[in-house]
């Protein structure tokens, strides 16, 4: 079979309807011909009607995972769903997950109906936590094939991607490298003053990928796996106002520590952490701008007025960095 690597600026020329479906076919699924392309950048997922049940079928992103990294992934799920904590374990055939489909590889996972990103009454949040927490004890030790959430892997490749981005202004660049090098330095400090446990976590999870049927939450796309703090799987879910941030963390700590000790030192990695977020999102839209999908979904990315706002936000989290944490008591 063909697995030519695709080009980096069309990565999915080649994933037609027909290719879909055949490729669901040779895993042993009977498509109906039915299907539906699903909101997803990184990689494409297709929703595929059988005559039994829908599919989430997904194809992996050319060049970017090696297959012991998803590998990774997808015993890290498997082991999730032995231990009865609400994840997606990929379907398996013959011991294998990774299927291949000409120059594609993709996973089948079984369909799970609800809405995204409603994680906000106490009980869902009481449950979230819960389920982190046991999450977090599955995943004591690290991948093999995963990044580990540092300053090496995630902020020095964004401040380098985007000092050479060329829709950075001129005369932006200079005040860039400066506040870049003083929060790297910030970041840096904050990660080498806190010793916290390197774990498995799911590392992006924030209330878009929870899905909630009104009964219960299911944690998916678990495509950002990673080695990392606790505090990684736990800060996205805050809400913005700080006030709302305090109580928000203690309904998730509350069902988290019925399960696992939670170190409030952590919270001083929540700044840390946004900040390097920020310049990661923002890398990874240059790094991905030679795919047809980025421009046109993020157009505004190659505005100068987009990066002088960025600009903005990085001195407020400069300012953040300097500020105590959000504060949280264990009852």
């Amino acid at each position: 079979m063909d697995r030519d690597t695709p080009s980096a600026a069309t990565p999915y020329a080649d994933l037609t309807p027909e290719l879909i479906l055949s490729a669901v076919e040779a895993v042993g699924l009977a498509p109906t011909g039915g299907f539906q392309a699903l909101a997803s950048y990184e990689n494409r997922v297709y929703k595929v009607e059988t005559e039994d049940t829908p599919w989430a079928v997904k194809f992996y992103r050319p060049n970017r995972w090696s297959d012991a990294a998803i590998a990774d992934e997808h015993g890290f799920l498997q082991e999730l769903v032995e231990a009865e904590i609400p994840a997606v374990a990929p379907l398996a055939r013959d011991g294998q997950t990774l299927f291949h489909a000409g120059p594609y590889r993709l996973a089948v996972f079984p369909w799970r109906p609800g809405r995204a990103g409603c994680v906000e009454t106490l009980t869902e949040r009481h449950a979230l936590g819960r389920h982190l927490g046991r999450l977090h004890l599955v995943g004591t030790g690290r991948f093999a094939a995963r990044p580990t959430l540092d300053v090496a892997s995630f902020v020095d490749p964004a401040i380098a991607t985007l000092a050479d981005c060329p829709f950075l202004p001129a005369d932006v660049r200079p005040s860039f490298l400066a506040i870049t090098a003083r929060l790297r330095a910030m970041i840096a400090a904050a990660f080498a003053d806190l010793d916290a446990p390197i774990l498995r976590l799911h590392g992006d999870c924030h209330a878009g990928n929870v899905l909630t049927d009104g009964a219960a939450l299911t944690l998916v796309d678990f495509d950002d796996c990673l080695n990392g703090p606790a505090i990684q799987d736990l800060w996205m879910l805050l809400p913005g106002d700080p006030n709302e941030q305090e109580e928000a963390l203690a309904a998730l700590l509350y069902g988290y520590e019925l399960f696992r000790e939670f170190d409030p030192a952590q919270l001083r990695l929540i700044e840390p952490l946004r900040t390097a977020r920020l310049l990661h999102y923002n890398a990874w839209i240059a790094r991905r701008w030679q795919d047809p999908a980025f421009p046109r979904t993020f157009p505004w990315f190659a505005e100068d007025r987009h990066f002088r706002e960025l600009m903005g936000l990085l001195a407020a989290q400069e300012q953040r960095l300097d500020a105590p944490p959000i504060r949280w008591r264990a009852p």
